[in-house]
């Protein structure tokens, strides 16, 4: 039963592959590159319940100074991809909020980062690795209480 289910799933994955979705045909090729497959999994990973952000506490910080300088892309911050001519492999760095389940969040993130490349750019999704590097706590965004009065004026 296994078997069947595995060369069930391996048939669909042809089918995607060399289906409607396909990118090379008789009349030309498409090439894809690795920034639009670094939003589209950004942008899934995203979509997750559960996800507060992605990134690391560095680079979520280096990303807050560029985009407010205008060259930097909240979309493509903790995100890392390698890209094949039919093939596409992700890794991403997130943080998850207090009280949810690291494996059933780390799921949904892999099965919509693979629905979403898969279908929005016809790439086999070979892999999508998962680095939990934080947990959100409620209230964490909150900014920290004012400073003090002076003592003198």
């Amino acid at each position: 039963m296994a078997d069947e289910a595995q060369t069930t799933a391996g048939s669909s994955i042809e089918k995607r592959r060399s289906g409607a979705g396909s990118l090379e045909s008789g009349r030309g090729a498409t090439s894809i590159a690795d920034p639009v497959v670094t939003k589209v999994a950004g942008i899934a990973a995203r979509e997750v319940p559960g996800v507060h952000a992605l990134g690391g506490g560095a680079s979520r910080a280096l990303g807050s100074v560029t985009q407010r300088v205008g060259i930097g892309d909240e979309r493509s911050q903790g995100v890392s991809v390698e890209v094949g001519e039919k093939e596409a492999a992700v890794d991403l760095t997130v943080v998850i909020e207090y009280g949810e389940s690291i494996p059933e969040v780390s799921k949904a993130i892999r099965d919509n980062v693979i629905k979403r490349i898969e279908g929005i750019t016809g790439l086999a999704a070979t892999e999508v690795n998962i680095a939990v590097n934080d947990l959100h706590f409620p209230g964490d965004d909150e900014p920290d209480s004012p400073p003090p009065a002076p003592r003198v004026e």
